[in-house]
């Protein structure tokens, strides 16, 4: 599902996500080479909406959860599926199935066995489970066998090599049979993984305190002895909270770079899967008409977005995936340029020579709503601001599919093929219109049908993107980074396109 709290205007979209909590004091505390095993880690984010991964409703959800659950794989920094808590993995019968390999002397942070049997019953709960909001992801498993305690086998219903990349993000994230077979709602609040850290005291709304996990399978790279996970409300505290010691690190405001920089602060710019777009319904008229929603994509200055609503921190992109990532289509870098008088000219053609008028429904009429409102004037589209509650887009734009033109954002989805399935699909929750050309289907197939160390993997991938760019009415902006600004007693962030983690990082103690 997109995070739509996350992907508001950048200072907006921060405000949501900055909550990060510190440990210890000020910028002037240590130099690198005092950083050593424990201490504290205080980091500013959000708390996830549930501490289950089965039933979390936010993709961004992943970042808090990673700390107290393992997942089967993992994604390198290019966004490959490597080795988690299984070893390896092998393929059968043409891609119908894939034989994973636990590490040997696997357990939950309770100390009970992690083997194929747990793996199995939480593959089969995420699958299964009447509420669970992975279900989706899951519904091609028919079976999970399990050929010893440490090899476990996914039975599909077809060929899909992207399994591996599938289960690196929640859906493979492994939860402890005995806590949800025993209460499965108290998952929520206390999470049974076997991640980095377990949870050890929360506060719903303010701050969770977490302990390292000492059997957790990487524990030999993870420094920090606790861990603290706290919400904020305003990111224009931020840097004063980081030179208070209030925070240790935090994501931080693109529009507070400079002043973080002046105080002493470290800034780190890590590759993300944000994307910003514009969601179009080509169900409900005037959309309906391919050439109105192409003007639009002709109708807005992407520059001019990012430079002001994310001060120029990020990549203008007509595309879901950033540079780097491997569904990432060189060609079309330059696809639609701003041209408001080609807007003009397709709106004419399709029969609206005096322009159009549209509703641009949103919960943050202040910032990019207002930005592309004004852009879209030159092009003849006369768009008027809809304000709603922030629970209701979920409802309205995904659900009701009763809304023409909305702001949003995508965070992307570990495997390549899923994120495509959810701008794309004709079940896609970014797909309101739930208009899927046929061309793409096929591709959608020979992406799940191709090996991920095949030499056409990427351009697979690739293909598909381009057929959505051109045929289905996203209107994408611009990626952006997430921004952390931390203090110099912390050593330097691990860079992931999808989830934030925080292997090998140390903190100066006192």
């Amino acid at each position: 599902m997109s995070v739509r709290r996350l992907l508001r205007p950048l200072a907006l979209l921060l405000s949501v996500v900055l909550a990060l909590t510190a440990c210890g004091g000020g910028t002037q505390s240590a130099t690198p080479g005092d950083r050593s095993e424990g201490g504290t880690l205080k980091w500013g984010w959000t708390l996830p909406t549930t501490w289950d991964p089965v039933t979390s409703s936010a993709g961004n959800d992943v970042n808090a959860l990673s700390l107290v659950y393992a997942a089967i794989t993992r994604l390198d920094d290019k966004g490959g599926a490597v080795a988690g808590l299984a070893s390896g993995w092998k393929y059968g019968d043409g891609g119908k199935s894939v034989t994973f390999t636990l590490r040997a002397g696997l357990t939950f942070s309770d100390g009970s066995p992690l083997d194929a049997t747990a793996v199995r019953k939480s593959i089969l709960r995420g699958r299964d489970q009447k509420d669970s909001l992975i279900a989706s992801q899951l519904h091609g498993v028919t079976d999970v066998k399990v050929v010893s305690p440490t090899e476990f086998e996914v039975l599909l219903d077809r060929s899909d090599y992207q399994v591996p990349n599938l289960f690196a993000g929640k859906t493979g994230m492994v939860v402890n049979p005995r806590a949800f077979e025993a209460d499965a709602k108290a998952v929520s609040t206390k999470p049974a993984g076997a991640g980095p850290f377990t949870l050890v005291q929360l506060v719903p709304g303010s701050h969770a305190n977490l302990d390292r996990n000492p059997s957790y399978y990487d524990v030999a790279n993870i420094h920090l002895a606790k861990f603290e996970l706290k919400t904020i409300s305003e990111p224009a505290t931020v840097v004063a909270g980081l030179q208070s010691g209030q925070f240790d690190v935090a994501l931080l405001p693109a529009a507070q770079i400079d002043a973080a920089k002046a105080a002493g602060l470290e800034v780190d710019l890590i590759p993300s899967l944000t994307v910003r777009v514009l969601d179009v319904n080509n169900k409900i008229p005037p959309f309906d008409n391919p050439k109105v929603t192409e003007a639009l994509k002709y109708a807005v200055d992407r520059k001019a977005l990012l430079e002001t609503t994310g001060f120029g921190v990020g990549e203008v992109n007509v595309q879901p995936f950033p540079k780097g990532h491997a569904g990432y289509n060189p060609e079309l870098e330059n696809l639609y340029p701003y041209d408001p008088a080609k807007a003009k000219q397709l709106l004419a053609e399709a029969g609206f020579p005096g322009g159009i008028d549209i509703p641009l429904t949103t919960s943050d009429p202040e910032g990019l709503p207002e930005q592309v409102q004004e852009q879209l004037k030159a092009a003849g589209i006369r768009a008027t601001i809809k304000l709603i509650a922030p629970a209701q887009h979920t409802q309205l734009v995904y659900v009701r599919h009763n809304v023409a033109l909305a702001p949003d954002g995508f965070v992307g989805r570990e495997s390549p093929l899923q994120a495509l399935g959810v701008v794309y699909g004709p079940e896609g929750l970014m797909n309101p219109g739930r208009n899927t050309p046929k061309a793409l289907l096929e591709q959608f197939d020979k992406i799940r049908t191709t090996p991920l160390d095949d030499p056409g993997y990427a351009k697979a991938i690739q293909d598909a993107t381009a057929i959505g760019v051109r045929e289905l009415p996203n209107v994408w902006l611009f990626s952006t980074p997430r921004i952390f600004a931390r203090n110099p007693k912390v050593s330097a962030l691990p860079t992931n396109f999808a989830v934030q983690r925080f292997d090998g990082v140390k903190v100066a103690t006192p």
